[in-house]
This record gives structure tokens, sequence and C-alpha cells, in this order.
């Protein structure tokens, strides 16, 4: 071939990225010495950059994702804070000023981190979400995979705060996915999640809050703990209507393997209240986001069906 003559990659070289693997340029009958005889480079193994001077943070991604899914084996997402800059965190670096890139992939890929990629493996790999047209992981699992490189506690604090704050997850799925990756031993983490559970359950509070406002249901006596009178303390409540003995509790709980001891306290305390003659209703925070008026439809049945049970015993009510 003519090295002087173009090589049909015209189309190619004007669109953006100019991102090309080895295996692609040979589809286009270009051999690796043919690519290094121009102004393109290699910037990372099998991964050619099609033009000179340094590749935009779109490049990267791009390249990030060809060099982990060029040998196949299941699909590659961008993780940790190159995710987080893509979900636009203001909490997390601009992707210009990320050293390197995460990209999760399957445990079993035998690939190895490189260049401005570090791989990071998945047990078992989540489905990925799209944005701004690349596959890229869930906000929980790309939060604890940035946590996994991060010693700041301000940091790490923030952007737990943030996943929550902004929308992208629930306290739980952030504390599930710091669980799987053991990263509770690290104290400046098991400080952050103290607070990210105890913002976690403030937000969820102030919608049960809205909800029953904003779905017209009668008012209840909010945070109070129910004792048998000249007997024990039978638990906490959220909300809980006398007149009608049905109580709310919101779940805050992260999922676990397993019955634990708060989990076991959680099922005695529902069901002395409900031997009792109080409906128990537990309310997941994300039920609260995503689902508002399904829960207050729920609360509103168990209002209802009150008239129709037996009595309830007395109880004492306290504020907690």
């Amino acid at each position: 071939m003519n090295h002087n003559a173009p090589l049909p990659l015209a189309h190619l070289t004007v669109n953006r990225p100019r991102v090309l693997t080895l295996a692609q340029l040979r589809e286009h009958g270009v051999s690796a010495s043919e690519a290094a005889e121009r102004d393109w480079q290699q910037i990372l193994p099998g991964v050619f950059l099609l033009h000179p001077g340094p590749a935009t943070s779109e490049e990267r991604l791009h390249a990030a994702l060809l060099y982990a899914g060029r040998r196949g084996g299941g699909e590659a997402m961008i993780t940790g804070l190159a995710a987080l800059a893509l979900y636009r965190f203001a909490s997390a670096p601009s992707l210009l000023a990320l050293p390197r890139i995460d990209v999760l992939v399957p445990g079993i890929r035998r690939l190895r981190s490189t260049g401005d990629v570090r791989i990071v493996r998945a047990h078992t790999a989540p489905r990925s979400q799209e944005v701004t047209g690349l596959p890229v992981a869930p906000v929980a699992r790309a939060v604890a995979d940035a946590v996994a490189q991060l010693s700041d506690a301000g940091t790490v604090r923030r952007l737990l705060s943030e996943a929550v704050r902004g929308g992208h997850c629930e306290p739980s799925a952030v504390v599930r996915e710091l669980t799987v990756a053991r990263l509770l031993n690290r104290p400046h983490v098991v400080d952050a999640v103290e607070s990210l559970l105890a913002e976690g359950r403030a937000i969820a509070e102030d919608r049960l809050y809205h909800l029953v406002r904003g779905y017209g249901l009668p008012d209840p006596l909010w945070n109070v703990d129910l004792r048998i009178p000249g007997g024990p303390h039978l638990g906490g409540v959220d909300a809980y209507w006398p007149e009608h003995s049905v109580a709310v509790e919101i779940d805050t709980r992260a999922p676990r393997q397993g019955e634990d001891e708060e989990w076991s306290e959680t099922v005695r305390k529902r069901e002395t209240l409900e031997r009792l003659g109080v409906t128990v209703l537990h309310i997941t925070p994300r039920k609260l986001r995503d689902w508002p008026e399904q829960q207050a439809a729920v609360v509103r049945t168990a209002l209802t069906a009150s008239d129709d049970r037996e009595p309830a015993a007395y109880l004492v009510v306290l504020p907690r």
C-alpha cells in the first residue's frame, strides 16, 4: 500500500470521538505499522487516537471502554469518580481533572489496569445506565468504587450525601454496595455512613410528612413511643393514629443477608403491637420517593379498615 495515499478513514477522523481499536482499523485496511506512520497515537494497548495532541475527556472515556471491551466477555461500564462526574456530581472532580478512568468489568475478565485506566472487577455485574450515550455503573456502585480509592473523610461524606440528597439512590443502596466492597472497616467510611443514614432518615421523614398533608390524610401523632400502661416500652413509630390504632414506620435498614439483631427486634416489635390490635405499616424511603400516591392509598385503606376491627388495647403514647 502507498503510505502517502489517503487511507479510507476520512469519514471517521472528522467525527468525534476519534478513537478506534486496532481491530477496527484493520477492518478499514490499516495495519498497526501504517497507523504508527501517521500522527495517530496508541493511547492504550490496541486503542488508537486518530489525531495528534491530548485526548479529550470524551475520547478518554471511549478509549477506556474500547480497551476494556476489545476482547468481548461481557459489558464494560464507567464507574468510580468518572461515573459520578458523568452523573454531574458537584462533589466529584471534573473528567479533565481525573488522572484515571475506572472501568467496571465482569470478574472473570483477564484484563489489567494500564495507562490512565483502572480495571475494577464485579463478582456480579450490575445493569449499566446510559449517560451521555455511554454505559455507566449505577450511582450506588459508582460511589462505592470511588470511596474505595479515597482516604479523605470530607470527600467521602460529600459524595455519599450528594448521592442521597440529589435523589440518585437510597441510603440503603449505598450501604449495601459499601458492605459488599468491605469498606465498612474504615473509620472515615463508617463515620460518613452514620451521617448518611441520619440524613436519609430526615429526608424520608419529611417525605412522610408531605405525603400525609398532600394526600389529605388525617394528622397523626408524629415520632412517638408506645407503652402498655404500667408495663414495658413497646417501641417508637414515626406516625401513629390512636383513634384508628394504625402506625407507620419508615424502614431505613440496609438490605442484609439473613436475619440480624436489628431485624429481629423490628419483627418482635411489630408482632407485639399487632397482638395488641395495632396495624403497623412499614414504608421504605424509596416508596415514599417514587410511589407516594400508592403509599397514601395503603395508609388510607388501613385507617378505613380500622372500623371493622376489634378495638385495640389501650396504649400510652409519649413523645420520642
